[in-house]
């Protein structure tokens, strides 16, 4: 096969084309199927056909518009959710019944395309979108993914250089792309959602009741949210968000937090690590209007609006979120939600904040014996 090349004052070249079938599904045996059936109908397509220069060879890249299967694997028997995290590097999937069930989730680690070139990376997200497909394939379930528009990498000088350098090597669009492109050629149902307050969520609704790590929780948000389902906070949040005893409870630890950071602030003389702990201080300044906000609202009016706006439910999401998690469980223990187990239960935040305190106690003492041992 040649390609007629126009260089100009009607002049042609024609250059031979040389391309071998690399592997069983390749789309080069479609294309040249259609170019042949197209010449013996006169029923031709069109195509796109681009030329560059690379390391002296010439290279012809050919674009045109497949033809895809009709839609057989769709929403109505429920959702493979993907939840894609940056660290660590890996995604968590939830399989999600129309009854809202969570019928089994697991993780796809990808911490392998650390240190790799753009090539390799590309290849190990293709690879990664066909084990998705896969898999949708074998659960007969459609695909529900966040919609991700922007991922803001920050700058420099934010205190945040590791999770940028991790933000830059986790190409998210790209495997979006990709997931969804292998999507339409296998006839699979691709559903994407507004991620808004879902990795929230998850963690402080569906990790203490299943027992199920955060990112896979938030998977199943992602998934429940894409068959139309609304969350409900569990009563006890609710009850717990007008205890006036614990937001004050709630309030204090944020200003001993507040006192702490602004301490490590005045001792910091890196100006870069200063940026990043400045940026924590106005965090907690915000979380601290938060709560004392809530703590002033009357009971029977529940949660007033943030800064004037409407009140919303990802009002109450967030306002839950600073009064347990960092209030309550604090940093050390992120990653963690089983012990709101308890206050979905029966309510008891006491016994959460005494078990908190002791654990907190008890880091400390590993940490001296650490320091003068090396035992822990």
């Amino acid at each position: 096969m040649y390609l007629k090349i126009n260089v100009g004052s009607r002049e042609w070249i024609y250059a031979k084309v040389q391309r071998t079938v690399k592997r069983e599904k390749d789309k080069w045996i479609n294309f040249i199927s259609s170019l042949l059936q197209a010449e013996s109908t006169n029923e031709y397509f069109p195509y796109t056909v681009e030329i560059k220069l690379k390391d002296g060879e010439f290279y012809a890249f050919v674009s045109y518009q497949e033809k895809l299967p009709e839609l057989r694997i769709t929403k109505e028997s429920g959702v493979l959710s993907i939840d894609l995290n940056a660290s660590p590097l890996h995604i968590a999937y939830a399989e999600v019944d129309r009854k809202e069930n969570l019928n089994s989730y697991g993780e796809i680690t990808l911490s392998e395309i650390l240190n790799k070139d753009r090539n390799q990376i590309k290849q190990i997200l293709w690879e990664t979108a066909h084990r998705i497909i896969e898999l949708a394939k074998e659960k007969s379930k459609a695909i529900a993914i966040e919609k991700l528009n922007k991922i803001d990498k920050g700058q420099r000088g934010d205190g945040k250089g590791k999770l940028r350098k991790r933000l830059h090597s986790w190409v998210y669009k790209g495997l979006i792309e990709k997931i969804i492109t292998l999507a339409k050629r296998n006839g699979i149902q691709v559903l994407q959602v507004n991620p808004a307050y879902t990795s929230v969520i998850g963690a402080l609704k569906y990790c203490p009741i299943y027992n199920i790590t955060k990112d896979v929780a938030g998977a199943y948000v992602i998934g429940r949210r894409a068959l139309g389902f609304k969350e409900k906070a569990p009563k006890n949040y609710k009850e717990l968000l007008k205890d006036k005893e614990f937001l004050t409870y709630s309030l204090e630890r944020l200003k001993g937090m507040h006192e702490q950071t602004k301490a490590r602030y005045d001792k910091e003389t890196n100006k870069y690590k200063r940026k990043a702990i400045k940026r924590e201080l106005s965090s907690i300044r915000k979380w601290i209007t938060l709560i004392s906000q809530s703590l002033k609202s009357e009971p029977e009016r529940g949660l007033r609006p943030l800064y004037g706006t409407s009140l919303s439910s990802y009002h109450f999401w967030q306002v839950l979120k600073v009064a347990l998690v960092i209030s309550l469980l604090g940093k050390s223990f992120i990653r963690d939600f089983s012990p709101l187990r308890r206050i979905v239960v029966s309510k008891d935040w006491k016994g959460v904040a005494s078990q908190v305190s002791s654990l907190s106690a008890w880091a400390g003492v590993q940490s001296v014996v650490n320091q003068y041992f090396g035992i822990f």
